[in-house]
């Protein structure tokens, strides 16, 4: 099935406010059978220390119902002709996971997807968004943690951590954007390779047994301090060879992000077949 599962709405504040359905047309026209609508919902006051960026991350609490009924109106507006799935893009929040169980228990009967991503690590004067700035992420992160092979560390301890909990979660989930730690790669010190991979070796299984799938997000390849997605390639292999869901996800913040990077990800597929 070609399924974008992963793409944002008018609601998210660091995006467009385009109507969502330029966004669907889009999908429509480059030929996608279905479309997963994962807004980030609303996050716990203060949660992040930066009070300005804050305002960017997420959702006022108070929208947050009229983004599900207008993702649900968007699901009927198009049924017959594109599959629209509802769904929310959960943050890993330690220390508040219950914010997060009030939000699913709330709003169960209608969330169909979710993608479930770590965005946040403790840092400099409190909880630090790892994907915000490159200067951010020198300034708040790599100086708090003294290394590029730290930060690496506890970004993955995290991810183990978002995947015990999204493995409870009773509807589909996935891990998104696995290796978003390395958004500004191209302007840090050094990332290990050898050890990523380690840290993702020792996640497979985590994933597997949690009944927990991948957001194969190409999002990076847009990301000039990137240049790649965040998923590698061989990583892909390993999910199909044990039976992990692989889901490509545009993470589409514009109209014209939907579809991007989709031949990367089907050229992986052809090569699984293979």
């Amino acid at each position: 099935m070609k399924w974008d599962g992963h793409t944002h709405t008018k609601f998210c504040y660091h995006g467009s406010d385009a109507a969502e359905e330029l966004y669907v047309d889009r999908a429509i026209e480059l030929g996608f059978e279905r479309y997963t609508i994962s807004e980030h919902p609303p996050l716990p006051s203060g949660y992040v220390v930066d009070e300005r960026l804050m305002k960017e991350l997420a959702m006022p609490e108070h929208e947050l119902p009229l983004y599900m009924n207008y993702a649900k109106q968007i699901q009927e507006q198009y049924r017959g002709k594109i599959e629209i799935t509802v769904g929310l893009e959960l943050d890993y929040l330690p220390g508040q996971l219950s914010y997060t169980e009030q939000i699913v228990d709330n709003w169960q009967q209608e969330l169909e997807d979710v993608v479930y991503s770590v965005h946040y690590l403790p840092g400099l004067g409190g909880t630090r968004s790892i994907d915000f700035t490159t200067e951010d992420f020198k300034t708040h992160l790599l100086a708090y943690y003294g290394s590029m092979e730290k930060v690496v560390d506890e970004y993955y301890n995290h991810v183990e951590g978002a995947i015990e909990f999204a493995s409870k979660l009773p509807m589909r989930k996935r891990i998104g954007h696995i290796n978003l730690i390395e958004k500004f790669s191209l302007q840090l010190p050094p990332i290990d390779e050898a050890q990523v991979r380690k840290r993702l070796e020792a996640i497979l299984p985590k994933l597997a047994k949690g009944g927990v799938g991948i957001d194969v997000n190409t999002a990076g390849l847009r990301v000039a301090t990137c240049g790649k997605p965040y998923v590698p390639e061989w990583f892909i292999q390993e999910c199909h060879r044990k039976g992990i869901e692989c889901v490509y996800g545009s993470d589409s913040h514009k109209p014209e992000h939907v579809g991007l990077g989709w031949d990367w990800f089907a050229q992986q597929t052809v090569r699984q077949a293979k």
